[in-house]
């Protein structure tokens, strides 16, 4: 099973939106899986049938948790994913880079959590996965008219969503590297200059939206910019880890993630995780002062 577990943990990642509960749920699916491997045929591939007990156990813990469909408003429980992991799904590969990226693009994530459960399901496993819709019908219980018009409701949310990420580029680096020399001179109007117009500051999990280059810009003048940052990527897009000022020298303290994404004018949104745990998933190395 080793081989798919990285998938498997992907797909959770998608279904949740969440990286502790990806790591959560995903521990659920292997006890399942072992405690049901005497029912494995081989009728189909091993893959396709730890997909089958993954989503099912995505969509319990969906239900236990309570999680309705956030309709409208900032998703409170979404977390980054590090693209280091994806490489490990994808063996290098450019095209299913390219393509595993786009499918867990912060937009597309947000987008899925807007979903009820089992369109989610439905979009994912036939959109993403590439399942028939005889094959996702057989594993919802449900017709196949039925997963054909869930797949339909769930194109038309996502229609309304920009879930698919423009390619990073060389300049996008450079863009980001300026931000962080301007924000760490405390100059605010080259940030600002950086920011495309329309610019959008998130703080999950605070239910908090800046809108607008100036206000945007306005909320870093009030950060310090005394702590020390390294460019990592998560979810297809450039990122900071952010650490918090060291003592004497010795390892500085995690803060969070920063996740950047650009438009062709600019930083097009910002969404920062004040969470340092989710650092321990980037595989950096220690920072000190």
């Amino acid at each position: 099973m080793a081989p798919h577990l990285q998938g498997l943990h992907v797909h959770c990642y998608r279904m949740l939106g969440s990286y502790h509960d990806a790591e959560e749920v995903l521990q659920e699916v292997l006890l399942r899986a072992w405690r049901a491997l005497d029912t494995f045929e081989g009728r189909a591939p091993l893959r396709h049938w730890l997909i089958r007990i993954t989503t099912t156990t995505c969509l319990k813990a969906i239900e236990r948790k309570g999680r309705q469909p956030v309709i409208a408003g900032e998703i409170g429980f979404l977390e980054p994913y590090p693209d280091r992991l994806l490489d490990e799904v994808t063996g290098g590969d450019p095209a299913m880079v390219a393509e595993t990226r786009e499918s867990v693009a912060l937009a597309f994530v947000v987008a899925l959590q807007r979903l009820p459960a089992t369109q989610r399901a439905t979009l994912v496993l036939r959109e993403v996965l590439g399942w028939s819709a005889a094959e996702v019908a057989d594993l919802l219980g449900c017709s196949v008219p039925a997963v054909n018009s869930s797949l339909q409701r769930a194109r038309g949310t996502l229609g309304t969503s920009n879930g698919t990420p423009r390619s990073l580029d060389r300049r996008d680096e450079q863009v980001l590297g300026r931000f962080v020399q301007a924000w760490q001179r405390s100059d605010i109007a080259a940030l600002a200059a950086l920011l495309h117009e329309d610019a959008v500051l998130r703080m999950p999990p605070e239910d908090v939206v800046i809108r607008g280059r100036e206000q945007v810009a306005g909320f870093f003048a009030t950060i310090p910019a005394d702590g020390v940052v390294t460019v990592t990527q998560a979810n297809g897009h450039l990122a900071l880890a952010a650490y918090l000022p060291g003592e004497d020298g010795g390892p500085c303290p995690a803060y969070g993630l920063v996740v950047f994404t650009f438009a062709a004018d600019g930083i097009d949104s910002i969404t920062g995780f004040p969470d340092p745990t989710l650092l321990q998933f980037f595989g950096l190395p220690v920072v000190h002062a």
